[in-house]
């Protein structure tokens, strides 16, 4: 065949493959957009820095972090480092770069050497999570029914009521209990400038709490405690949020004075501002980053009550959810 022969018969060929690309082509024109539309889902996925998340000692904080935690991994491709730290040192840590992020501060709890750093730019207040918290102090539903009085803060003066939550430990004084002695709390000073008899007692953690709610509970023993809301443990429990006076101080500034209830705290996510720079994807992640009071409620009973891992709670809120996260990445 001659080399005009030899053009003609690739110009034809070519042709009909066009033709038939026209025709009967679809399912490759479907490939070519499905690769395309999988390379701009990826296009994000460039990250090689490990991220590293605070995770604090409550249950919210453990299911957020793993949210985060799949989330970045897998659309970002970040390794990510979870960093089991008391909420006191975090922010220093964040200061220095050591800790990158994390996503659930309580306003209460956040003290004014840990606001110096969000001052002086070292961190950085990346908005808020999108839950409302309210810590306090609680009481099993058996505590008002054997002390009606309990309905007001005053009720806890009574001395029957003090002796009837006293334990071997306290002697006669009521037990007020507490949970980690490094959350930052105000239950000493209340109970000593409230005037009341009683005496706080750590239990360690929050599982240690629930075991001594159910226990007493059993044991038809009333507790009051240092507890939060929204909780799994206060829905599943039934537990009364007992309405302390508003405090005539400020608690973190002055707090060995201070002398009532802890505020409404709308909770916020914190960052390293080295973070920008170590990689600005990650950082517009924790910016846009949103877990709500009903996510938390959705979620925390599973792991708090039925012993689920947070992150197989994590990994299902991420599927049922993709129309909320995906957002997050734009």
């Amino acid at each position: 065949m001659g080399l005009r022969n030899r053009k003609i018969a690739v110009g034809l060929l070519a042709a009909g493959a066009m033709l038939l690309a026209a025709c009967g082509g679809s399912d490759s024109a479907s490939e070519v957009a499905t690769e395309d539309t999988a390379a701009a889902e990826t296009s994000l996925c460039t990250g090689t820095e490990t991220i590293k998340i605070a995770r604090n000692n409550w249950t919210a904080s453990a299911i957020e972090v793993e949210v985060v935690k799949q989330l970045i991994e897998k659309n970002l491709c970040n390794p990510v480092e979870i960093v089991d730290i008391d909420e006191n040192a975090m922010i220093a840590g964040m200061s220095s770069g050591d800790i990158d992020a994390n996503v659930e501060v309580w306003p209460s709890g956040f003290t004014p050497d840990e606001q110096a750093f969000v001052d002086d730019g070292s961190v950085v207040n990346m908005g808020e999570l999108g839950a409302i918290g309210k810590i306090g102090w609680f009481v099993t539903p058996n505590a008002l029914e054997q002390f009606p009085q309990l309905s007001s803060w005053e009720g806890l003066k009574d001395p029957a009521v003090a002796k009837a939550f006293a334990t071997a430990a306290t002697g006669s004084q009521g037990r007020l209990l507490g949970m980690d002695p490094s959350f930052s709390q105000y239950e000493e000073p209340v109970a000593k400038n409230l005037g009341l008899n009683f005496k706080v007692q750590y239990s360690g953690s929050e599982a240690a709490t629930q075991a001594e709610i159910i226990a007493a509970t059993e044991a038809g023993k009333p507790v009051i405690m240092y507890y939060w809301m929204p909780s799994a443990a206060v829905g599943k429990y039934g537990l009364i949020n007992i309405k302390l006076p508003a405090p005539t101080v400020d608690c973190a500034v002055d707090t060995d004075k201070c002398d009532g209830d802890y505020p409404e705290d709308v909770l916020f996510k914190v960052a390293s501002a080295k973070l920008e720079a170590k990689d600005a994807n990650v950082f517009k992640f924790f910016k846009n980053f949103k877990f709500t009071t009903e996510d938390q409620l959705s979620t925390l009973g599973p792991v708090e009550i039925d012993g689920r891992p947070a992150s197989e709670l994590a990994a299902e809120w991420i599927a049922a959810n993709e129309a909320v996260w995906s957002a997050w990445f734009k």
